[in-house]
């Protein structure tokens, strides 16, 4: 039997850019190791959707959630649909295996792809980690620990903000740090891609926004890393 194909599933977004960024990440995995299949899926709004994409994939397969923390679509929406996996009409797929991997952050690689694409801003007076956030406390945590790590990677204090659900929200942070005394505030966009999250980012009232991590290569190398740990978790399973 081939090995598992590795279906990598984003959130989804209504501006074209999105599912752009995502293509141009996954080509740079497929570039890191040529001989792996790599399908591109959406949890919503989208194209192809998730479910779409199990049921055409042929065989064992490894679901990777472009998510950066622990919410809503990564520890219950893609887990409980790569668990239904079937084929067109709901048959079920002869050997086809499933398992789904941890999300992507927080992870020290995705601080250094976030410390790149803030570039300068780096050296502002104040840097805060806008993420779009979560309703779950696992989210929050998650949050946190990624600040924690681009703050360890910039050597500076770097607090945390949200765009949409959660506290505290980015604009209130970023105004507290003016009230503070910081003249220029930079925030590192922890998204994956551009959309609707990143557009609320840009009116936080900070002065600079770093673009989304996006194609990075540390964000493509830790990809491969979810899908490797994953791979080995489904095998001891099996055997």
């Amino acid at each position: 039997m081939s090995g598992p194909v590795l279906i990598a599933v984003a959130h989804g977004t209504r501006d074209p850019a999105g599912p752009a960024t995502v293509r141009a990440l996954l080509d740079r995995v497929r570039a890191l190791r040529p001989w792996l299949p790599v399908a591109e899926a959406y949890a919503e709004i989208s194209a192809p959707p998730l479910d779409e994409v199990l049921a055409d994939t042929p065989g064992p397969a490894v679901v990777v959630p472009l998510i950066l923390a622990r919410g809503y679509h990564a520890q219950t929406d893609i887990p409980e649909r790569a668990a239904r996996r079937g084929g067109r009409g709901g048959r079920r797929v002869p050997g086809a295996e499933t398992v789904t991997a941890r999300p992507l952050g927080p992870h020290a690689l995705l601080a250094a792809a976030l410390a790149d694409r803030l570039g300068p801003a780096r050296h502002a007076d104040a840097v805060v980690l806008g993420a779009a956030g979560s309703a779950r406390p696992t989210g929050v945590i998650d949050a946190r620990v990624a600040a924690r790590l681009l703050s360890r990677r910039l050597r500076r204090p770097v607090p945390y903000g949200f765009v949409a659900a959660g506290a505290p929200a980015l604009p209130d942070v970023v105004a507290d740090l003016r009230r503070r005394g910081a003249r220029r505030v930079a925030v590192a966009s922890y998204l994956l891609a551009p959309g609707y999250f990143h557009e609320r980012m840009l009116r936080s009232g900070a002065d600079e926004v770093s673009p989304p991590v996006g194609a990075h290569h540390a964000v493509a190398g830790l990809i491969l890393r979810r899908f490797d740990e994953a791979s080995i978790r489904a095998r001891a399973l099996a055997g």
